[in-house]
């Protein structure tokens, strides 16, 4: 199908009323696209997405509660051609590249809006944007996610990080366990890795990740086999290699 000639639904999500007046103007002079709706900020993007299902997204990136890439974690991203507009850094500006992400930069021309906006049409939302992927390239080195977002039915709920215990992987999805609760995330323990700061969180078994901080200490199990106990009482499987960075990770902070 040609993307000059598919009809489109967009939805614009932006917290600036101006930035999203530019979109709908910059997009009046295409007819063959519908904007289904705007949103001020990410909550109301999950919930516009999951009401109207567009298959073009204008998304800022830094918004309060929910980033973009939050958002896009929350929505079936599936046929969904994804325009990232933002006033990020060259830093995050190299990894929308390397991830052949279609994006604007905050000011933008018409023209740069023009082309971003063919780019996208003529992908017809073909490529699915690993969105956790994404935010953890986006990051400076040494800066980590502050929490975690999870979508469970229509409710969305945001782990601070330092409320983790521990996080449990469960094939493509992960049980995070916080003040007692388990909330059930679908993602990789190895893209939950990359987003936890490595001086906090430690992967000691290809199935577990957990908060130094929970760790009471650590016990012989079987030949060859230890556990970590928790100051919950939980008690966690730790592999060779993941007591070997667990060990050096607590004498550390002593």
């Amino acid at each position: 199908m040609n993307g000059g000639k598919r009809k489109w639904q967009a939805l614009i999500v932006d917290d600036e009323e101006l930035a999203r007046k530019l979109i709908r103007e910059m997009l009046a002079t295409h007819p063959e696209i519908e904007v289904a709706a705007e949103c001020g900020n990410g909550m109301e993007a999950v919930k516009a997405a999951g009401e109207h299902k567009p298959n073009l997204l204008f998304l800022d990136v830094q918004m309060p509660k929910l980033t973009g890439f939050d958002v896009l974690e929350l929505i079936d991203r599936n046929g969904v051609a994804i325009v990232f507009v933002t006033a990020f850094d060259q830093y995050a500006m190299k990894a929308f590249d390397v991830h052949a992400v279609d994006y604007l930069l905050k000011p933008f021309s018409r023209e740069r809006f023009e082309a971003a906006l063919e780019k996208a049409k003529s992908q017809e939302g073909k490529k699915v944007v690993d969105a956790a992927e994404l935010a953890a390239a986006s990051r400076p080195a040494g800066q980590y996610a502050e929490r975690i977002v999870v979508k469970d039915g229509t409710k969305v709920t945001l782990i601070g990080v330092s409320k983790l215990d521990y996080a449990e992987a469960l094939d493509d999805y992960v049980s995070l366990v916080s003040e007692g609760k388990k909330h059930l995330k679908q993602q990789t323990i190895s893209g939950l890795e990359l987003a936890l700061d490595p001086s906090l969180f430690v992967r000691i078994h290809r199935s577990y990740i957990v908060n130094l901080e929970r760790v009471v200490r650590i016990e012989p199990y079987a030949k060859d086999s230890k556990v970590a106990i928790l100051n919950s009482g939980v008690k966690l499987p730790v592999s060779r290699a993941g007591y070997a960075r667990l060990k050096t990770l607590l004498e550390d902070k002593r």
